[in-house]
């Protein structure tokens, strides 16, 4: 795909996931949502895609807008301590339910190519009092993390694997450590990177 096609791109998903930030309610990102009654709830959506109840409303207001596919800490078997890389981190959903895992000795980055989405991430950790969250601006193909220095990377409905290189992740991972992405309709887990 030629550039200027990829930036035309780039910046057509960067304008919508703005609107959604500036948005009081929810609207679909790649998750069933699009498919799916306009009345469902975004606790009842979060459901089907395997977030439970007390995952949903452990988060503060605004943070799950509805636009993931899936639930990356299903499977990601996080643990106290470890550090975890959240790209695509949106209101900073699956990064709250991620610091909760890791807990005080652990650290959560959560990275959006959107302003809006950024700013709205960092009003929700702190309407959360998270302080082992933080939010950074930038895009997967230059990703603002230093190498070696996360043991956990997550997504959710944001990396598609036939467009972006594996190199994009594996300086920024401690090895023998997990990427866990949530795509739609499937899930990938990959242990012992980087050798994606």
């Amino acid at each position: 795909m030629e550039e200027q096609k990829k930036d035309e791109i780039r910046q057509e998903v960067r304008k919508r996931y703005t609107d959604i930030a500036k948005s009081d309610s929810a609207r679909c990102g790649c998750s069933p949502s699009c498919c799916t009654p306009q009345d469902l709830s975004i606790k009842d959506l979060s459901a089907k895609l395997g977030y439970t109840s007390q995952e949903v409303n452990s988060v503060p207001d605004g943070a799950n807008m509805g636009v993931g596919c899936g639930n990356p800490q299903a499977i990601a078997m996080l643990k106290e301590g470890e550090t975890v890389l959240d790209i695509g981190s949106g209101g900073g959903f699956d990064c709250f339910l991620a610091a909760k895992q890791v807990r005080d000795k652990g650290h959560v980055i959560g990275v959006d190519m959107t302003p809006d989405m950024i700013s709205k991430a960092r009003e929700n950790a702190q309407k959360g009092n998270y302080t082992n969250v933080e939010f950074r601006l930038g895009e997967i193909e230059y990703l603002p993390v230093a190498d070696n220095a996360v043991d956990v990377i997550i997504s959710n409905c944001v990396i598609n694997f036939r467009r972006i290189s594996h190199k994009c992740f594996e300086k920024r991972i401690e090895p023998s450590n997990q990427v866990v992405v949530w795509q739609f309709p499937m899930s990938l887990q990959y242990r012992n990177c980087p050798k994606l």
